[in-house]
């Protein structure tokens, strides 16, 4: 059994989930107009299978009125996501600044004048 997170970045790695999530970031759509972009490429079982992945990792909801099948974002799921990757951006941005602070302190040689690898004039 996964852990939510596992579950999140899981659902999170496939491109046609991540383009359904994104056309949901703009408002619910039901399962045909998320569908429709796809249906070239995959059949709408497998579109099915890829909304119900997305369900699990609790990414989205699937409500049911009359014969549609409305979906909308679930952005609890989403910010699980982005609080675990704060800290490593906070650990990027630090090693950053520390590379940036010890940059400042190098002095760039020119060559020729005592440096290994200046070159001899013949």
């Amino acid at each position: 059994m996964q852990d939510t997170l596992s579950q999140t970045f899981s659902a999170l790695a496939d491109p046609t989930r991540r383009a359904m999530l994104a056309k949901l970031s703009k408002g619910e759509a039901n399962v045909s107009d998320l569908a429709k972009p796809f249906l070239k490429e995959m059949s709408l079982p497998a579109i099915t299978k890829h909304l119900k992945v997305l369900e699990k990792a609790g990414l989205i909801t699937k409500t049911r009125s009359a014969q549609w099948r409305p979906c909308k974002i679930n952005g609890i799921a989403l910010k699980n996501a982005a609080d675990w990757m704060e800290q490593y951006r906070v650990f990027w941005e630090e090693s950053f600044d520390r590379l940036e602070a010890y940059l400042k302190t190098v002095v760039p040689r020119k060559p020729g004048k005592g440096t290994k690898n200046a070159r001899k004039k013949i």
